[in-house]
């Protein structure tokens, strides 16, 4: 057998055991891109702590019972995300009818999102990956 045969044979099989590993190796997820449980649930925490101190955009939340904010906003995050939870909240229309938010304060409430993402570390692609996530849902929210 030449040489070059065996060099062929050779990188064939490194190229076939690199492709198998890609295979069965797990691919990063968003919610894991966001440090899991513990990352999601501190983002919630910097929203909700944002918010409170937010003239702007707390009293679309005053009567808000926080734990139960948290709890939701949590499972909603971790779902987008495709972490392992699953929402059991009510709808986003259901949610926001009747609150009127306008353009402005909904993109107020992006930018706070962003900061608490920002503040936490989360790469400039894994936020936009979550935003882009959440975008759709904006013709739910708006103006309801």
């Amino acid at each position: 057998m030449k040489l070059s045969h065996i060099v062929l044979k050779l990188a064939a099989v490194v190229i076939i055991s690199l492709c198998s590993a890609c295979a069965t190796t797990p691919q990063k997820n968003l919610f894991i891109a966001l440090g899991g449980e513990q990352g999601v649930q501190s983002l919630v925490d910097k929203m909700i702590t944002a918010i409170g101190k937010d003239p702007k955009i707390f009293d679309y939340f005053a009567e808000t019972k926080v734990s139960r904010f948290r709890q939701k906003l949590y499972l909603h995050f971790c779902h987008v995300a495709d972490g392992p939870c699953t929402y059991d909240g009510d709808t986003m229309i259901d949610v926001h009818t009747g609150m009127n938010i306008n353009e402005a304060d909904f993109n107020h409430l992006v930018d706070i999102l962003v900061d608490a993402m920002t503040q936490q570390g989360i790469k400039n692609t894994t936020q936009n990956a979550l935003l882009k996530k959440l975008a759709p849902l904006r013709q739910d929210i708006i103006y309801r």
